[in-house]
């Protein structure tokens, strides 16, 4: 598997915060809040900025406050944002949503097959209402996991996966017969209608105690307790000002352990795409694009 040199996983970080600070620029000028979860936020607490060989950033909406940005971004910044999720085109087979800069090419191994378009992007998640009764929640993780399975399955014929040996080819064996089954029988538009209702078929509750994306690894990776999230905590992403929920540092020792130490070289793994081009970027060193060189005005 390639791995990125020192020059190019910096230039990659610095495209991604140009268009972190555009959305955060976005967000201040019309009151809507977002922040950063996962390993994007362990890198705020524990590096102030990007884990050092980290090529993403995740962050994470309410759904009322996604919509709004989405929004605006399609009025104030389509001259150089492409928002991109499987409503855009049903060909993108993630439940997530990405804010993909245009003129820039960004694929992923998994999706090297894929008919879409793929930039260097920012990485988001839409929390919506979770049922409080803990029978409608399991049932509701349950038909989101399905659902975000076939997604993936009726683009992808062998999804990468976590298996060796025997295991892995069996596996590709099956996921290869679903994805058969899957384009002859398994709309895409319908599947992702499904996802979708399954999504926010909570949202119409006046509360619920939990919000969350179960369309991850698996359902309960990104569930937040709502009383948890607010106040947000205000901190530094390279210089950026950033956000993160309120109880992220339990959240992230649930998760992760004990996050403020570095796990080890093996483990210290990133995404080095199959495709990447930066296209007119490409004429900028990272320290020009990280000066402002590049961003479009708001």
């Amino acid at each position: 598997m390639r791995e990125y040199d020192d020059e190019t996983l910096h230039k990659v970080q610095q495209i991604e915060l140009m268009i972190l600070r555009d959305a955060v620029n976005l967000c201040k000028k019309y009151d809507i809040h977002f922040f950063g979860i996962a390993g994007t936020a362990i890198g705020a607490l524990r590096h102030q900025g990007f884990i050092p060989w980290d090529d993403d950033i995740d962050v994470a909406f309410l759904r009322t406050d996604y919509d709004a940005f989405v929004k605006h971004v399609k009025e104030d910044l389509s001259d150089k944002y492409i928002v991109m999720n499987a409503e855009e085109d049903s060909n993108y087979p993630l439940m997530t949503t990405r804010l993909m800069l245009k003129d820039t090419k960004f694929r992923e191994e998994a999706l090297q097959n894929i008919d879409c378009f793929f930039g260097v992007f920012l990485d988001i998640y839409v929390l919506d209402n979770l049922p409080d009764d803990e029978t409608l929640f399991k049932k509701h993780c349950r038909q989101a996991f399905i659902i975000s399975k076939l997604q993936i399955l009726r683009s992808i014929a062998f999804p990468v996966l976590p298996y060796h040996g025997m295991k892995a080819k069996l596996t590709h064996i099956a996921t290869g017969i679903a994805h058969g089954i899957l384009v002859v029988f398994g709309s895409k538009k319908r599947i992702v209608r499904r996802a979708e209702k399954i999504a926010t078929e909570y949202n119409d509750l006046s509360s619920s105690k939990r919000v969350g994306f179960l369309f991850d690894t698996y359902p309960e990776m990104n569930l937040y307790e709502r009383a948890g999230i607010f106040p947000l905590k205000q901190v530094k992403f390279n210089g950026i000002d950033f956000s993160l929920p309120g109880n992220i540092d339990q959240k992230l020792r649930d998760t992760y352990g004990d996050y403020m130490q570095l796990p080890p070289m093996e483990q210290r793994k990133n995404h080095y795409p199959f495709e990447l081009d930066f296209g007119r970027y490409d004429k900028y060193s990272p320290e020009e694009i990280a000066s402002g060189i590049c961003d479009a005005k708001i």
